[in-house]
């Protein structure tokens, strides 16, 4: 998955307009444009279309976690230069306050069934044995799940 389409289903599934993400940003010290927010958003084949950044993406999910959660004392964390499946899903955990049911629950709604096992590899680090590559499809089940479950207009 792209950074773009992992940012434009978060805002979709949770409802946000221009001004809300921008708001987003903003919540992780980051000023950014309504024109820069829209290019993000856009398809790959229009115009305007923009690349977004790991570190945009990053800084995008270290706002969402401080709006949702509150902005925690003393030194904000530094956003990732390099993100990977693994930190997007850690970093959508953080910010739902999700326990390993609650997710386990959110990819069951878009149809994936794993064990509770299988999902703690996704949080360990990268040179521990039990390490496991989250992959695009498990990414996009769980961004449709949390889509199923916090979309308002369903």
């Amino acid at each position: 998955m792209t950074n773009n389409d992992i940012m434009r289903r978060v805002r979709y599934a949770f409802d946000l307009d221009d001004q809300q993400m921008i708001e987003v940003f903003a919540a992780a010290d980051k000023d950014v444009t309504r024109s820069q927010v829209s290019n993000w958003l856009k398809k790959d084949t229009e115009l305007d279309f923009c690349v977004l950044y790991d570190i945009d993406l990053a800084i995008f999910l270290n706002g969402f976690i401080n709006q949702k959660r509150g902005k925690r004392d003393g030194e904000q964390p530094k956003p990732e230069k390099k993100l990977t499946n693994n930190i997007v899903l850690r970093k959508l955990k953080i910010a739902l306050n999700l326990k390993d049911d609650g997710m386990l629950e959110l990819l069951a709604l878009s149809g994936v069934k794993i064990s509770k096992h299988e999902l703690s590899a996704f949080f360990r680090k990268p040179g521990q044995n039990q390490y496991r590559e989250c992959k695009d499809q498990v990414l996009r089940n769980f961004l449709m799940g949390m889509q199923m479950r916090y979309r308002k207009n369903k």
